[in-house]
């Protein structure tokens, strides 16, 4: 078991705030006598509760050990200073300065807190900074689609958000002409099933501030809080490469300046992005005059489709899109129509009230409350650059891309921004991460960002039909399964001779499987089953280990091996989580995270096999998988598949007797590569070599 991992703690340690920090702020106690040891524990404190906390007798022994080095320093400064001045020696380079945070994060908005939510349990010293005051309060974003609901239960985040939430599964459709009064044309589910394969198959409406909320209160438990009133005004990166970023900022109440430093600087500030405009990046796209108000509000009608997703059209007065809301709010998208705007109050609230009742005639339409109201002009770009040439300044979410509330992308889009770069900030923090590695986020994410900009700019010159007409391709890119990344060193793909195909695509999210975990016999969905911990997952499939025994062995004396790649990267991570350890939360303890990581930080390593759970003993599997008990699943519950087929066959094509599929997942639920190997000494030297070779594209060893 990894150091990082033995290390336990029942007693949670709460990382130290920015106020925390500064002169005036003992750590444990403000008297001036106890200053010096409060701020020595501060540093020796470990910041993982996976850390243990040091006895009386230990603290003691490393004060003493502090004091004589400091007893050292200053007998050294006193030498030097007695020293012969020589007007011809150059003075010294002075160092750089101090760096406050491995990650500054500007904009605590969705992006900004699931990436800060991220890097924090990674053990990354993230600091969020807000202009704001407060969380979002009201309105903004509101629709999580199937994909983020998912990676939200990978985070085990979504519990609290699948309650509050209201869960929209149809739409429906309505139009009116000059000939024939409003009516529904169409209904049908947004995801079905024959077209789309995921557990959660519905948008979930949950407005803007309980997605922050969840995170803010994930971090908090971590010891972490945003530092708000702070805006961000300038960075200074002529240091140098090896040097931190000056970042400059200002407190908003009293107008003074503050100086952080850091090695990364993420711009998730919005769409008008001060980080983007200081990096040199530009929005690149498409404006349309047209205006669409938005309004939240509890509505008293007789219109009998309140609670679905509704899409309804007017020749004469436009269109809206109508969503239900948390505690009974409905959110409507209204479209201002050119031809219809009047004077300055052509875009005011009562106005929009009054065109919402005109194309709703004849329904009855009364306001008891309206919580928000918005406007805003349906424009499509995506920024010139996601990252500067050194890789040390990024932007993310709205930053990055602007569209249309009216597809539901924007918050969702702006979440994977985030996931994307936070895997590759972690391993590039701790040394592990080639430069190619953190170049991949502007190359998938702009990719992804301008796919989703067309089509934006499709649906939205007609939200209705496009409502009413379902394809393929707009199930799958507004349930969010449709963002897939193309070929590149992250995502090998592979042809293969003599074997079945295997279905997943690199570049692609695994879709839904169950399985039977063997340790306990519990049927899990084995895409949920171990969470994001930053780490590789490797999936081995085989129809009985006795006869590809040899294969698992030697890949098991692989994966630990000093001589080898991959046992190199193991040492080096699980070196760096002992120094810089994951930050826990209380909450962990029902996760136990250590179960899923206990030879490597870096990989988990899962074997599936195709036989009755009752059948398999763990205690006569090869080592790595001994270790690894609650990762060893049988594939033996086909029936309860949304498929109705067994996990080998869904993501491997199925296994050859004597055969066994490696599948690698990276950090964030994409397909990195798959390759099926005879299961002797051969196939396992081969495919050790293959397994090297990958990573060896975009990851180093510290030593």
């Amino acid at each position: 078991m990894p150091e990082f991992w033995r290390q336990n703690s029942n007693k949670l340690q709460r990382r130290p705030s920015r106020a925390d920090t500064s002169p005036q702020t003992s750590h444990a106690n403000t008297s001036p006598q106890k200053t010096e040891t409060a701020d020595y524990h501060r540093t020796l404190t470990p910041k993982s509760s996976y850390s243990s906390t040091y006895s009386a007798k230990d603290f003691i022994t490393l004060l003493a050990q502090e004091r004589a080095q400091q007893k050292q320093h200053q007998r050294r400064e006193t030498q030097e200073s007695l020293q012969l001045f020589n007007p011809l020696q150059q003075p010294p380079p002075s160092p750089p300065p101090p760096i406050s945070s491995d990650v500054l994060v500007v904009g605590a908005g969705p992006a900004g807190l699931m990436l800060a939510c991220n890097l924090i349990r990674f053990g990354i010293n993230a600091e969020i900074i807000d202009n704001r005051h407060e969380k979002t309060p009201t309105g903004r974003a509101d629709s999580l689609q199937p994909k983020t609901i998912e990676t939200l239960k990978q985070m085990r985040l979504a519990d609290r958000l699948l309650t509050k939430g209201v869960k929209v599964h149809d739409v429906r459709c309505w139009q009116s002409s000059a000939e024939e009064p409003l009516r529904r044309i169409s209904k049908h589910r947004q995801f079905p099933s024959s077209s789309l394969d995921c557990l959660d198959p519905y948008l979930l409406l949950a407005h803007q501030g309980f997605v922050e909320d969840v995170f803010i209160k994930d971090i908090m438990e971590r010891g972490v809080e945003v530092q708000r009133d702070l805006s961000f005004v300038d960075y200074n990166s002529e240091l140098g490469q090896n040097n931190p970023l000056e970042v400059i900022c200002k407190v908003n109440s009293s107008q003074e300046k503050e100086v952080l430093t850091t090695r990364y600087l993420i711009g998730c500030d919005g769409s008008q992005s001060n980080v983007r405009k200081v990096m040199g990046s530009r929005p690149v796209g498409t404006s349309s005059d047209v205006i669409w108000a938005v309004i939240d509000g509890e509505l008293v009608t007789d219109f009998p489709d309140l609670y679905s997703k509704v899409a309804i059209h007017s020749d004469e007065y436009g269109s809206i899109i109508l969503f239900p809301r948390e505690r009974n709010l409905t959110r409507l998208y209204i479209e201002m129509r050119r031809d219809l705007r009047e004077g300055s109050a052509r875009e005011s609230q009562e106005t929009v009230m009054a065109r919402v009742e005109a194309i709703m005639e004849p329904y009855y339409i009364h306001w008891r409350h309206i919580t928000w109201f918005g406007r805003y002009q349906i424009g499509q770009k995506v920024a010139s650059r996601f990252q500067d040439e050194e890789n040390k300044v990024f932007i993310a979410g709205d930053a990055t891309q602007t569209m249309s509330p009216n597809v539901s992308q924007g918050m969702n889009h702006s979440l994977h921004d985030s996931l994307n770069l936070a895997w590759k900030l972690n391993l590039a923090v701790r040394g592990l991460a080639k430069p190619c590695l953190l170049a991949t986020y502007e190359i998938e994410r702009r990719q992804v960002a301008q796919e989703l900009t067309d089509f934006d700019l499709e649906q939205s010159s007609a939200p209705v039909a496009a409502a009413s007409i379902p394809t393929a391709r707009n199930i799958r890119y507004n349930s969010g399964y449709g963002a897939e990344y193309s070929p590149s060193i992250l995502n090998k793909c592979q042809l293969q001779k003599g074997s079945c195909p295997i279905p997943l695509r690199p570049g692609t999210l695994l879709p839904p499987a169950r399985a039977t975990r063997c340790i306990d016999s519990n049927p899990v969905d084995l895409h949920l089953d171990i969470p994001m911990l930053g780490q590789f997952r490797l999936f081995f499939f085989t129809k009985n280990p006795t006869d590809t025994y040899e294969f698992l062995d030697i890949l098991s004396t692989h994966a630990i091996s000093h001589d080898t790649l991959l046992g190199r990267l193991t040492h080096s991570i699980n070196t760096s989580y002992t120094l810089q350890p994951p930050l826990a939360a209380a909450s962990d303890d029902f996760i136990r995270p250590e179960r899923y990581t206990p030879i490597s930080g870096l990989f988990t390593f899962a074997l599936v096999l195709q036989q009755k759970s009752d059948e398999v003993e763990i205690g006569e599997v090869p080592s790595l998988w001994r270790d690894s008990k609650f990762t060893v699943y049988a594939d033996d519950i086909p029936k309860s598949d949304t498929r109705g087929l067994g996990v080998t066959e869904k993501w491997m094509g199925g296994v050859k007797v004597g055969e066994v599929g490696i599948l690698v997942v990276r950090p964030d639920g994409y397909v990195g590569c798959a390759k099926k190997f005879r299961g002797r000494k051969g196939g396992a030297e081969r495919a050790a070599k293959w397994l090297d070779e990958y990573f060896d594209g975009f990851l180093q060893t510290t030593y």
